[in-house]
């Protein structure tokens, strides 16, 4: 069986003078594509399809020294976000100035390849960090992009075989803020990741050392992905099946705890969790968590003092009807194993 993957891989240095290039061509011929929609929309009243900003664009490609596909890539990307975000125009992508666009250069399926060792596109061979033996895939749609800090990546999506995963147990996350997640087995992955280097990163902004500040972002964006890529991998080859907590960050952003929500990246491990499970074959669902936390995962008896704000300051307490000392995040990690456990059972209700 077979499934998608995108992977990213380092472009050497050397190759961003000429990345940069085709980035701010890339970003005119965004900024001309707006400004003819919105033109065309004021004008006669119906939005361009890709398949109609195509004809505006023919022969373009050669005099801006770019690939025609990635000119089409362009439009039907603009289409794409356009109707994603129901605007008649979206922003200019800036080419200079602080606010600057970060360098995108889209490609399109079979546009790219690797060749004697290097990634060849355009007619121009650039040298990568191959971490993942790319002269072993067929690439599809593939994309350049730059970061925060001036570096190019490589991302291409392949077809990678599944293999099934072994692991025969399963397990409930919990998901907070204090650790970014607590499974029922007891095991926890800590968070904080930006409250540590909070106070260099201060020091960093007050002094206008902006280099140093993107190098600061970088090295807790890394950790963050390092940790999290670790301890998925770990659950994905142990367990058949994983349930998580279904709490919204996105909800708790708005709040008090929008600094703790955002340092933690829910986000990113669902992603990681969902992709992994789905090439390894084995159960992923998201679980209504509602009194998870508050109800004893030994009686099931609820407890209404570890409820709201206040009760989080609840780490460990004791169930006044059977006696069990529980840990918060393990007691709702139980809790959320056994309510995936319920829905297994009970299959999905015929509409």
């Amino acid at each position: 069986m077979k499934a998608t993957k995108t992977l990213q891989v380092r472009v050497r240095d050397k190759h961003a003078k000429a990345l940069s290039a085709q980035a701010r061509q890339v970003n005119f011929v965004w900024n001309y594509v707006n400004e003819l929609s919105a033109r065309n929309i004021r004008e006669h009243g119906r939005f361009l399809s890709d398949f109609d900003i195509q004809k505006y664009t023919n022969g373009c490609a050669k005099d801006l020294g770019l690939h025609s596909q990635t000119v089409q890539e362009v439009s039907k990307e603009y289409v794409t976000r356009r109707k994603q975000f129901k605007k008649a125009k979206l922003r200019w992508r800036k080419s200079d100035g602080t606010k600057r666009s970060l360098g995108w250069i889209p490609i399109k399926s079979g546009a790219a390849c690797f060749k004697s060792g290097q990634v060849y596109f355009n007619r121009q061979y650039y040298k990568v960090w191959d971490s993942y033996g790319l002269s072993g895939y067929t690439f599809k749609s593939a994309a350049f992009s730059e970061d925060t800090r001036g570096r190019w990546y490589f991302n291409v999506v392949v077809e990678v075989d599944t293999t099934q995963s072994t692991g025969t147990a399963s397990v409930g996350i919990d998901l907070g803020c204090k650790a970014t997640a607590t499974d029922s087995n007891g095991v926890s992955v800590p968070s904080r990741d930006y409250r540590t280097l909070e106070a260099k990163l201060g020091l960093a902004q007050r002094a206008s050392k902006k280099r140093r500040v993107k190098a600061i972002h970088a090295k807790i964006k890394n950790r963050r992905k390092d940790k999290l890529h670790k301890y998925s991998r770990k659950l994905v080859n142990e367990n058949a099946a994983i349930f998580i907590g279904d709490v919204s960050s996105t909800k708790l952003t708005k709040t008090k705890m929008a600094k703790s929500v955002l340092d933690a990246g829910w986000g990113l491990l669902r992603t990681m969790l969902a992709y992994k499970c789905a090439h390894a074959g084995i159960v992923y669902q998201s679980i209504n968590e509602a009194y998870t936390t508050q109800s004893c995962s030994r009686c099931g008896s609820r407890h209404s003092s570890l409820k709201g704000r206040p009760g989080l300051g609840i780490r460990e307490w004791t169930c006044h009807d059977c006696g069990t000392h529980h840990d918060r995040d393990i007691n709702a990690a139980k809790n959320i194993l056994a309510l995936g456990h319920q829905r297994l059972a009970g299959g999905i209700p015929v509409l």
